[in-house]
């Protein structure tokens, strides 16, 4: 994940940087504007079949596909009259992967997980 562009778990976080990634995540700090990335990992579609595919009003859809454009997590071509909508690129399909494995790993491990208290110096850092 990341390594075509050079990041990895050594990349060094910049104050400009983490900046910038708290701005992309605070986009996707609604379970509305995630449902709209998900249908988008499946493919492009119009504002009609988003609004149909996650189950809201067009002004709303509009109003997060706008906030998803500021951030580049999505691009929309005009053909004639109507807008397609799809993912800026292949990297926002791989975010959104990535949080669901993370959310069904918790729910996985749930019972196992330890208090903060019982953590050791490896589990703090990531080394198990």
């Amino acid at each position: 994940m990341g390594e075509g562009h050079g990041v990895s778990s050594q990349t060094r976080v910049t104050p400009v940087s983490a900046r910038q990634v708290a701005r992309v995540m605070a986009g996707l700090g609604t379970g509305s504007r995630v449902l709209i990335l998900a249908r988008l990992r499946e493919g492009a579609c119009s504002v009609g079949e988003l609004c149909e595919a996650v189950g809201m009003a067009q002004p709303a859809v509009s109003q997060h596909l706008r906030i998803l454009r500021d951030l580049n997590l999505v691009v929309g071509v005009r053909t004639g009259r109507l807008t397609m909508y799809a993912l800026y690129d292949p990297h926002v399909a791989v975010l959104i992967d990535e949080a669901l494995r993370h959310v069904e790993h918790l729910q996985a491990r749930a019972p196992e997980v330890p208090a903060f208290e019982e953590l050791d110096e490896h589990t703090m850092t990531g080394v198990r």
